[in-house]
């Protein structure tokens, strides 16, 4: 739900000394925070977003990971483009009012958009080159230096364990309906068994990563070229696998999760093809051989991992994603098994 602009704009405007007749417009279609196009008399341009602390409990730790990493690369790499939130005065990068929650402003990176569909391998190929990036810039910086914004994110033991305990508590009229989609994540159970191998693996490091890979968190500029990625609430420690698998479950498909038309899903081998070689292209010199070698499995991770999740929150009735429709969670489940068929098939 959007935040009221009306009551709330002026003290925003206020604590950042921004002239008080700016205008704001709503911008995106992101799902966790709300964004707003800033713009002043002076036409100087901004983002405002509003945190959503439901979602992120304790949005001083963003804040801080930013402030971090934003330090590291300025003196490391001055000339990489990393959009950060513009300071207060005081020099904090976030604003808390009280009863209202946090807010910040982005300066608004010019004659740039975003994407919500790819269109082509290229795209593909340089949104990976992007995250790669971030990560190899990253490499020399100290990643347990860095708090987690959302704890056991991308924890497939965690995700596993709550699938288990959803079929053994959850609906038991749903319970009934899904044993065919039940039956086929349990068949898919030596995914967990691999990751869980990977952990003790001192090649499988941990490496600061961006952990939300999706299309619309890269920037391009008007030749279509990708300049940087946005959205860094959930920068923190983690694996490769995380951003890369996620680039697989939301890249290789040229239906979304929400598509119901399952038999049409397919994955597009030209766009795994870039992928990995966008990826690579930064990440070859950096990654370990145990890494490179499970660059196939992140997608398998990322894609039955979301499974789990879609068929769990249906068997507890919705209570985590919620649903637009009566089986909607059960559809997206299945959506993903789909695509982890598919994407199996690929070896």
């Amino acid at each position: 739900m959007r935040f009221n602009l009306t009551t709330i704009l002026p003290d925003i405007l206020k604590a950042y000394q921004l002239p008080e007749d700016s205008i704001a417009k709503p911008v995106g279609d992101g799902l966790i925070n709300d964004t707003y196009q800033l713009i002043t008399p002076e036409h100087s341009c901004y983002l405002l977003q509003k945190i959503n602390d439901k979602v992120f409990p304790h949005p001083e730790i963003i804040a801080k990971n930013i402030t971090l990493v934003a330090t590291f690369l300025k003196n490391h790499f001055p000339d990489y483009l990393f959009p950060v939130p513009v300071k207060m005065p005081d020099g904090n990068p976030m604003l808390y009012l009280q009863d209202e929650g946090y807010y910040r402003i982005f300066p608004f990176v010019q004659n740039s958009h975003s994407k919500n569909v790819l269109t082509s391998p290229q795209q593909a190929f340089a949104a990976a080159a992007q995250f790669g990036k971030l990560t190899r810039l990253l490499n020399d910086f100290d990643s347990n230096t860095l708090d987690y914004p959302i704890s056991d994110f991308h924890n497939l033991n965690l995700r596993f364990n709550q699938f288990e305990t959803a079929i053994n508590k959850g609906n038991v009229a749903r319970i009934a309906e899904a044993k065919i989609e039940i039956d086929l994540l349990l068949a898919h159970q030596h995914i967990v068994a691999v990751y869980n191998k990977l952990l003790q693996n001192p090649g499988f490091q941990l490496r600061v990563t961006h952990h939300d890979t999706k299309i619309s968190n890269v920037l391009f500029n008007e030749q279509d070229q990708a300049i940087c990625v946005i959205d860094l609430d959930t920068l923190m420690p983690g694996y490769f696998i995380s951003d890369v698998g996620d680039m697989m479950r939301t890249y290789l498909c040229p239906l979304s999760e929400e598509a119901t038309d399952f038999e049409n899903i397919t994955i597009r081998k030209p766009y795994y093809e870039a992928i990995k070689n966008g990826y690579l292209s930064e990440m070859q010199d950096i990654l370990t051989e145990t890494e490179k070698e499970h660059f196939h499995f992140a997608g398998q991770f990322m894609i039955y991992m979301q499974a789990l999740r879609f068929l769990t929150d249906y068997l507890n009735n919705d209570i985590y994603y919620g649903a637009k429709y009566e089986k909607h969670n059960y559809n997206r489940a299945r959506n993903q098994l789909a695509l982890l068929q598919k994407y199996s098939e690929l070896q």
